[in-house]
């Protein structure tokens, strides 16, 4: 649907889950894609060989939560990427009176933290060029604030908001910054849960189906899109009517 030839994009997490189906769509449409993982190493070239598409796939291992990483990261890339999805995120689902502050703090490190720090360097060299599409990978969790999820739910409803204030921000230099908010996606992280727990899960959504991966990218490629040049400051909700 959307031509990315010669455009270079940054998936962070971009190797498994939601993450590698953002991936896989962007190299469908001609991007030459950076895909950020953190520590499996096994995974992420096996990931590599099953894409197949050579040079136009790369990989890079670093925690977006560490600052001095990410600006290593931009400092060792050839040229400057037109598009940046801030996919990678974790969860430590815990309610706040038994939450200890070392998973709060965590949770926050990666999923607000490494947005940001992901974000300032990605908007310095599209300032540069003058054109850029940020997209966050963000939560429902952010707004209906699911029971458990406290720390989850807070930096999801960061991510947000920060990118309202950022597309304010940049929006003079043509860069757009939105979000995309999936649902309960078909992933490894709904294949191990019990058949009891996915039951409830798939009683919250309308459409009576978990999405798929695909079914988020095409949301992420439609906002990084060049077509989607008056759309910034907004979120795109993937979530069958949750």
């Amino acid at each position: 649907m959307f031509d990315f030839k010669d455009q270079r994009v940054i998936v962070t997490g971009g190797t498994r889950g939601i993450g590698a189906g953002i991936t896989r769509a962007f190299l469908a449409a001609g991007a030459h894609v950076t895909a950020t993982y953190t520590s499996n190493a096994a995974a992420a070239e096996a990931f590599r060989a099953e894409c197949d598409v050579g040079e136009r796939l790369a990989l890079a291992a670093f925690d977006v939560s560490d600052v001095d990483a990410v600006d290593a990261f931009y400092a060792g890339l050839s040229a400057p990427p037109q598009v940046l999805v801030n996919n990678a995120g974790i969860r430590k689902d815990q309610i706040v009176g038994m939450l200890p502050a070392a998973d709060w703090r965590r949770v926050m490190e990666v999923n607000l933290d490494g947005t940001f720090y992901m974000s300032k360097g990605a908007v310095k060299a599209m300032s540069r060029q003058r054109y850029g599409r940020i997209v966050n990978i963000t939560s429902p969790s952010g707004e209906l604030g699911f029971p458990g999820q406290a720390n989850y739910a807070a930096s999801k409803a960061g991510q947000v908001a920060m990118a309202r204030s950022l597309a304010k921000e940049v929006a003079r230099r043509n860069i757009t910054v939105n979000c995309v908010s999936p649902g309960f996606i078909d992933t490894e992280l709904l294949a191990d849960l019990s058949e009891e727990h996915k039951k409830g899960f798939l009683g919250m959504v309308p459409m009576q189906r978990f999405g798929t991966p695909g079914e988020v990218a095409h949301a992420v490629l439609f906002l990084a899109s060049k077509e989607a040049s008056y759309i910034t400051g907004s979120t795109v909700h993937v979530t069958g009517g949750i």
